[in-house]
């Protein structure tokens, strides 16, 4: 069965925390704040563990620069394990698409553990990484850490995050350990700039982001995790 995915166009830049501040400051008096933002910031946190083979496959893809790839991941929010996600990211140059599906804890914990094959399901979505892990010999890999503040817009679904205090948990793949040791992997004053959007980007938000200059760079903050040596 053919399955039906909507592409997504994504751009991403490194820029600095001033530029980031303008930003931010511009883009609230437009778009919605995410569903998952939360305190006086508005800001939320994400921890994300990435699986990948016995060679790197997915690590070395993403530095070969590979035209189509896709990787697993499982990811939560604000240290709140009640709603925990499987996901994988599909990439294709510019455009990407995600699947997912919510999990219990306790299947994250079988999926951790190895035992794919003891998982029973009829999610298809799930028996696909099921097989694929089995067959390329998935295991977790890296554990990346990272503040967001995220913007929303309806039209065209634009979305536009600011990743900040990216940390990569190199040595520690226990993705529920709240005192795991962490390393910055990002340069003092630096963030993450990632705006995703299904066919354009409305004129206004356009013009904010062009209000000050920005360079493309193909950042990723799972392989800057893995780059930890």
């Amino acid at each position: 069965m053919v399955r039906d995915v909507e592409y997504r166009y994504e751009l991403k830049f490194v820029i600095s925390d001033q530029t980031a501040e303008l930003l931010k400051n511009q883009l609230k008096q437009v778009m919605d704040l995410d569903e998952h933002s939360v305190g006086k910031e508005y800001s939320y946190k994400i921890r994300s563990l990435y699986f990948d083979d016995v060679y790197s496959n997915a690590y070395f893809d993403k530095l070969d620069g590979v035209e189509y790839r896709s990787k697993y991941r499982i990811r939560y929010y604000n240290g709140d394990d009640s709603v925990i996600k499987l996901e994988c990211k599909h990439k294709d140059e510019n455009m990407t698409y995600k699947e997912d599906c919510t999990l219990k804890r306790e299947l994250i914990e079988a999926i951790l553990d190895g035992k794919y094959g003891a998982i029973k399901t009829n999610n298809d979505f799930l028996n696909r990484f099921l097989a694929e892990a089995m067959v390329k010999n998935l295991r977790p890999s890296v554990v990346v850490d990272y503040k967001r503040l995220a913007f929303v817009y309806p039209v065209s679904d634009v979305r536009i995050t600011f990743d900040s205090e990216i940390r990569s948990g190199r040595y520690n793949v226990s993705l529920f350990d709240e005192n795991m040791l962490t390393y910055d992997v990002l340069d003092d004053g630096q963030q993450v700039l990632e705006v995703k959007c299904n066919e354009f980007i409305p004129a206004h938000i356009l013009s904010i982001l062009n209000s000050v200059p920005m360079v493309r760079q193909a950042v990723s903050k799972f392989a800057l995790c893995r780059s930890i040596k």
